[in-house]
């Protein structure tokens, strides 16, 4: 089975405004790379649709989406809730962002693609049940997995976050489930300064919170070791049912917003070895949406090698 390319030019419409880091050009990087490595053509290409109020309220609360929609509608630069900066048309984005990794998640549940990449903006992994924050609106990974379990019948989720920053909003939204395992590798001290060793979860949740936080500098060999250490023998008791990648590459060496030293390369692997584990306990079913990354170059480069390692799996190393 291929894998799914799920993404819209629309995706450039949140505008956070001249300067911002998590600017329109992303998207035109990301996809720019994508296309001219001819990547798409090995793809099956889907158009997102727009999450539902309702749909977006598995994650959130009403009145935090009722905000954002109002505020925005309102003319507001950034959300009350936070440090979210938004556009005119950032609500109706958001919406989309959310649904690109529905329709990623019916492709794969439903056997059309053996795995999927969302090229969404805005990214997703800071927005909490009840606040925006960071560049983040709606936390479209969370949605997306609990869409899984809502419509496909999934009882486990690992989310697992490369991003250089702490996803506390994906921990927030799922701290107290153990039906949702969140696995993250980021640099600390480092916004938004959440992530410890001992925050493992809470009651029934208990266990299912991993966190990896590592000083500036660290690159390969700390966080595949942290990948290959914890997470992967962590799955031999949870055995996940669909694994979702919130993959940040702000992560990699040069980014502007992290001090990690990831090469594309070293993307490549860690998609790799997600890959592996999806295989081992899911039927491949892995689903990656994108969060950070800074450097249009390096997020570009990264991007592409994160694509074909979704595309030719170990297949990739003889091609390298």
């Amino acid at each position: 089975m291929p894998t799914a390319l799920i993404t819209d030019p629309l995706f450039k419409q949140h505008d956070p405004g001249w300067e911002h880091p998590e600017s329109p050009g992303r998207y035109d990087a990301v996809m720019r790379a994508i296309h001219n490595e001819d990547l798409s053509d090995l793809m099956l290409v889907f158009s997102p649709r727009q999450a539902t109020a309702d749909e977006v309220a598995l994650c959130h609360t009403r009145d935090y989406i009722r905000l954002v929609q109002e505020e925005i509608e309102a003319g507001i630069t950034q959300l009350s809730t936070g440090d979210t900066a938004v556009s005119l048309r950032s609500y109706e984005v958001a919406m989309y962002a959310a649904g690109a990794v529905l329709r990623a998640v019916d492709a794969v549940m439903t056997g059309e693609a053996r795995n999927s990449f969302c090229v969404v903006r805005p990214p997703g992994h800071h927005a909490g049940p009840d606040r925006g924050m960071g560049f983040c609106l709606f936390n479209n990974a969370a949605i997306g997995a609990r869409y899984a379990q809502a419509n496909y019948n999934v009882d486990r989720v690992l989310i697992v976050d490369w991003d250089v920053h702490h996803g506390n909003g994906t921990q927030d939204i799922f701290y107290g489930d153990p039906s949702v395992y969140y696995f993250s590798t980021h640099q600390a001290p480092l916004y938004p300064f959440t992530g410890f060793r001992d925050e493992t979860g809470a009651g029934p949740g208990e266990g299912t919170t991993l966190n990896c936080p590592l000083p500036a500098g660290s690159g390969r060999s700390e966080i595949m070791s942290a990948f290959e250490d914890q997470l992967v023998p962590a799955m031999e008791t949870f055995q996940p049912n669909l694994v979702i990648l919130s993959a940040g590459f702000d992560s990699r060496v040069n980014d502007p917003l992290g001090h990690f030293t990831l090469t594309d390369g070293d993307f490549a692997d860690l998609t790799r070895l997600m890959m592996k584990t999806a295989a081992q306990y899911c039927d491949s079913r892995v689903i990656s949406v994108l969060e950070g990354g800074y450097n249009l170059h390096g997020l570009a480069s990264a991007c592409a090698s994160h694509v074909r390692a979704l595309l030719y799996g170990e297949r990739e190393d003889s091609r390298r």
